[in-house]
């Protein structure tokens, strides 16, 4: 079993690496905490324990930038100490930037922690692999920090309006697709350059460019159409569908459930539940009183739950966390609650007749692909 760690496992990258490698029986997750790099047992004890770190720990933005440089410099150099006195070789992929070869101190930190990692791996006998990464965009980002489009999604979820300063062209990488290609580092799968016996190198390819304008644009219509009018865009382009999935993951706890717009006549009832824009597939379950349903998650999938008769609990966490969010809905009131990506989820009968519930979701199920991960809420 391949025994890996993550410094800034907490972070945005580190916590869609840790989750995904989770799912993987093949490996054991030596766990991080950012505290490690102040404790210097606690970080010899960490780096004795892995084949493999995923060095993802770094400054990004601060108003001083030396500040920035001093401290990426200062965590690669702890790291590296760390190895000499544990005699530890780990394989250690550091993770880069297009930025490299800028003239800004992010990107020298960058560029300098490479060169004193590759030091160390000759020198030690270990393996090093630098991955240079584009930008990076994807769910549970922070606004002003890791991505512009991780801003935007919050501002359009939050009543404030963003605005394109540069309407450059950016190219981009979803972080799923980004995760993917740590892995395939990780299990050698992915072909990559050598500049000397122990070091290697390897550019990660951008997935898509778009310009800045274009992406508000986007964005701006899942706001008009799916949180206004609970529209679900067209999701077969996989760059509006990863665009899709970030932006739903800002959108506010108390959004939910959504209320159905009724049509009586003497006939009865007409509500529509779902439109989209999009394939997928239409389905329904009745539940007796007591019975719950689910406990699940989805990495990519978009899906929507609609009680239309009966009393149902749906309940909300997301992997990694604790909380737990309770919706409760009346089928006297049909509603519906969305369920963002990684957030394992379930639907509860907590009445005393039987729950009739439909469900949309956007890709048939597939069992050689079900992308369905099963863990109590």
């Amino acid at each position: 079993m391949m025994k890996i760690g993550i410094t800034g496992q907490a972070g945005f990258i580190g916590n869609h690496l840790f989750t995904t490698l989770s799912l993987d029986d093949s490996i054991a997750l030596i766990p991080f905490e950012r505290q490690f790099f102040e404790d210097e047992t606690a970080l010899n004890t960490f780096v004795s324990q892995c084949d493999v770190i995923v060095h993802l720990a770094a400054m990004n933005r601060h108003e001083d930038q030396q500040v920035i440089y001093n401290t990426n410099i200062a965590l690669v150099k702890k790291l590296v100490n760390a190895c000499v006195q544990t005699n530890a070789t780990p394989h250690i992929i550091f993770s880069s930037s297009t930025q490299e070869l800028s003239d800004n101190l992010y990107g020298k930190s960058k560029k300098e922690g490479k060169t004193i990692l590759e030091q160390w791996a000759v020198a030690s006998g270990g393996k090093f692999t630098s991955l240079t990464i584009p930008n990076v965009f994807g769910p549970f980002g922070k606004p002003n920090y890791n991505s512009f489009i991780a801003t935007f999604c919050h501002k359009l979820t939050h009543g404030e309006t963003p605005e394109v300063h540069v309407d450059s062209q950016v190219n981009l990488i979803y972080v799923n697709e980004l995760v993917a290609a740590f892995i395939g580092v990780i299990k050698d799968d992915i072909p990559t350059n050598e500049f000397n016996t122990s070091c290697y190198d390897y550019l990660v390819p951008h997935t898509s460019s778009r310009k800045v304008s274009e992406i508000l644009a986007l964005l701006v219509s899942f706001k008009t159409n799916y949180l206004a009018n609970g529209v679900f865009p067209s999701l077969e382009d996989p760059f509006e569908k990863a665009l899709f999935n970030t932006y739903r993951c800002y959108i506010p706890e108390d959004h939910y459930p959504v209320l159905f717009e009724k049509h009586t006549d003497p006939r009865g009832m007409f509500v529509e539940i779902a439109r989209t824009n999009t394939s997928g597939q239409f389905s329904f379950s009745t539940t007796v009183p007591g019975i719950t349903r689910g406990n699940h998650f989805h990495t990519r999938k978009a899906e929507r739950f609609a009680v239309i008769s009966g009393k149902a609990l749906i309940q909300l966490r997301k992997i990694g966390t604790n909380k737990v969010i309770d919706y409760y809905l009346d089928g006297e009131h049909p509603a519906y609650v969305d369920m963002p990506i990684w957030y394992t989820h379930n639907i509860k009968n907590i009445g005393d007749t039987e729950l009739v519930t439909l469900f949309w979701i956007n890709e048939p199920y597939n069992p050689e692909d079900a992308d369905t991960y099963f863990e109590n809420v």
